[in-house]
């Protein structure tokens, strides 16, 4: 059994403290691994060649770890192996309209990990990762794809990091104005980001007949 398995709450390190705002930092795993559960969507950060870099990427969280996988060429993943990185990953849910410039602000909710990433290359850990993102980011679909092939699989690298330091931070609710602003004729409020699916265009190049399969958009993620 690993640290983390036996961990509900993170640590609160140097690192993860939260210097500003301390009312909005969550260190409970719950509300962590929610927010690593509602989307694919991350950036990772990392020193290449001493200078900071920080890339979009897809993660994806199983039990203790999140993963992220890129091309087997990209020279960000082959020195992020065995480096110490930042993930983070934010979800926008509203824009807050105060009373004053200083005052507005966003809803959202985000997570940052530290740790060092590590490198999964056994082949067929590195297939069930791949099948567990394809399923994260589109359920039932894994099954219904040609498999992948030996050259697929060498093409691509998978990166995993311990879900071990780090913390949440969230923000709802109204706006926080001055106390003597709230007499002012001025609307405030908050206006909700929502996030949603269109209907799905299909390839020019589909077979005739073809149609998309049933509950293509159910658990679908961004």
């Amino acid at each position: 059994m690993t640290q983390t398995d036996t961990l509900s709450r993170l640590p609160v390190t140097g690192r993860s403290r939260l210097r500003r705002n301390h009312n909005r930092g969550h260190f409970d795993r719950a509300t962590i691994d929610a927010i690593l559960d509602a989307t694919v969507q991350c950036h990772v950060g990392y020193l290449l060649d001493g200078r900071p870099m920080v890339t979009p990427t897809f993660q994806w969280r199983e039990g203790d770890h999140v993963y992220w996988h890129g091309s087997s060429a990209s020279r960000a993943l082959r020195r992020s192996a065995g480096a110490e990185v930042c993930l983070t990953v934010t979800l926008m849910d509203g824009v807050v309209l105060a009373r004053s410039a200083f005052h507005h602000s966003v809803n959202y909710r985000s997570v940052m990990l530290f740790g060092r990433a590590v490198q999964v290359t056994d082949p067929e850990a590195k297939t069930r990762h791949l099948q567990r993102f394809v399923e994260a980011m589109s359920p039932g679909r894994w099954d219904l794809l040609r498999p992948m092939t030996d050259q697929e699989l060498k093409a691509t690298t998978v990166l995993s990091l311990p879900i071990a330091e780090g913390s949440a931070k969230v923000r709802t609710g109204p706006p926080v104005d001055d106390e003597e602003d709230y007499a002012l004729p001025i609307w405030a409020g908050v206006v909700p980001v929502t996030r949603g699916f269109g209907a799905p265009v299909p390839d020019p190049r589909n077979l005739p007949d073809i149609e998309p399969p049933a509950g293509l958009l159910d658990g679908l993620k961004v």
